[in-house]
């Protein structure tokens, strides 16, 4: 019999910063990477089996709280299995032979669009528009064909879509990194500590 693959839910599109964590924490294990839009819907592929493991970011170190992502995370029926922390480096993606006096737009989630603000404010023609992920600002930028348009996101993302890197390691922080959650069905794990007490403990961490 073939072993199928472990299938791991995350939130965003192909290339969003939730793979690196992904590929850190499980390494070059056989497994299937399932995007989802929401935060809710990871938690909701996890519990009913769509997905074996869920990713999940708890904390940035210069957002703070991923506060959506640890709301999924309490609505119960999850623990925590591990936790991995990954750096954490924007770029400002275009089309490929796009010029930066072009570009008039800039998609992203607004944590990372946060995360660069300094970068942003020294280009005072581009107007920063929210979007759900970066990878998928990513995309979004590579569908619409637009020099105008583009988005801060991945190294990884620029690989996927095929975007030029205008611009590199433009979050404020070197030391930018971000704490992502490990989770597995409650009834499939038998970890010692529960998964609130570790997000508790990630909560009283952060807030030091």
């Amino acid at each position: 019999m073939i072993a199928r693959p472990v299938r791991v839910a995350y939130q965003g599109a192909p290339g969003a910063f939730s793979e690196d964590a992904i590929a850190s924490f499980f390494g070059a294990r056989d497994m299937e990477r399932v995007p989802q839009r929401e935060f809710a819907a990871v938690r909701t592929a996890v519990l009913d089996g769509t997905a074996t493991y869920g990713v999940l970011p708890v904390r940035n170190s210069i957002h703070g709280d991923v506060t959506a992502s640890l709301d999924a995370f309490n609505a119960g029926g999850l623990d925590v299995i591990g936790e991995v922390t990954c750096p954490v480096r924007l770029c400002l993606l275009a089309l490929p032979g796009a010029r930066p006096e072009q570009i008039r737009r800039v998609l992203s989630h607004p944590v990372a669009l946060a995360q660069c603000r300094s970068f942003l404010a020294g280009m005072p023609l581009l107007e920063a528009v929210s979007f759900y992920d970066t990878a998928g600002a990513a995309e979004e930028v590579a569908l619409r064909g637009d020099p105008a348009q583009a988005a801060v996101a991945s190294y990884r993302a620029a690989a996927h879509y095929e975007l030029d890197i205008i611009a590199a390691d433009i979050e404020d922080c070197s030391d930018n990194r971000t704490r992502f959650m490990i989770v597995a069905a409650r009834s499939h794990t038998h970890a010692a500590t529960t998964g609130g007490d570790h997000v508790q403990g990630i909560r009283q961490r952060g807030s030091r």
